[in-house]
């Protein structure tokens, strides 16, 4: 295990031992979410403890089921205590820059359903201004070259995603584009801005929503609260 492996660990544990019993909880995806999974697992077979589960991809529901967390869905609850999710980017006002991982969609969704959200990350997402991540925005497969000529009007040259040769697509049926607009000196307009654009279905800026951040250094482990 390498360095920044094992940084996510630790905030992936971190993050775990926060949960507790007769908790709804989100779980995002991505490398750091998988250890947070895993050490839930852990904390449910061991403590018994008592909690249900909300997936934000595919994947991240195989994860649930191989390590033994229970799951829901929003056909029986609407409102989630509490969501862990990763980042690729967090600016110094808890902005960020998600969708690495092409599970954005979801990601909002159990985000924005949270009476709290805390972001798991190591040291290296932790930037003074979003952009060097290309941003990622998931849009509609139909008229897909028309909705990235309005989107490369904002000031960037959108990337169709592939995966493996072929185009990526979201667990939603989508495609994903990535926008390198390299430094992003207002991540609310911009936001609004690629909102506005007719097929485009959700963007990686998740503005205003996260409560808290943990991130995993060098030096230990830091908790920052909005």
């Amino acid at each position: 295990m390498n360095t920044q492996d094992q940084l996510k660990k630790a905030v992936g544990e971190k993050a775990a031992a926060l949960v507790e019993d007769g908790m709804k909880v989100g779980i995002g995806f991505g490398s750091t979410v998988y250890w947070f999974v895993r050490a839930l697992g852990e904390r449910v077979k061991q403590e018994g403890l008592d909690i249900e589960g909300i997936p934000s991809s595919i994947l991240t529901g195989e994860w649930a089921k191989e390590f033994g967390v229970p799951l829901t869905d929003f056909a029986t609850t609407k409102e989630l205590d509490i969501t862990i999710d990763g980042s690729d980017e967090v600016d110094p006002d808890f902005q960020l820059i998600k969708g690495g991982g092409a599970a954005l969609f979801r990601e909002k969704i159990i985000a924005q359903a949270a009476k709290k959200l805390i972001i798991i990350v190591d040291e290296s997402k932790m930037v003074d201004h979003l952009g060097a991540f290309a941003l990622p925005v998931e849009i509609l497969p139909f008229a897909w070259e028309r909705t990235t000529y309005e989107i490369e009007k904002l000031g960037c040259t959108p990337v169709l995603r592939l995966k493996d040769g072929e185009t990526l697509i979201t667990d939603n049926g989508n495609y994903i584009v990535d926008c390198p607009f390299e430094k992003i000196k207002d991540p609310a307009d911009l936001d609004r801005k690629l909102q506005s654009i007719v097929g485009v279905v959700e963007t990686g800026l998740f503005i205003d929503m996260a409560d808290t951040v943990i991130i995993s250094g060098s030096e230990g482990i830091t908790i920052k609260e909005k």
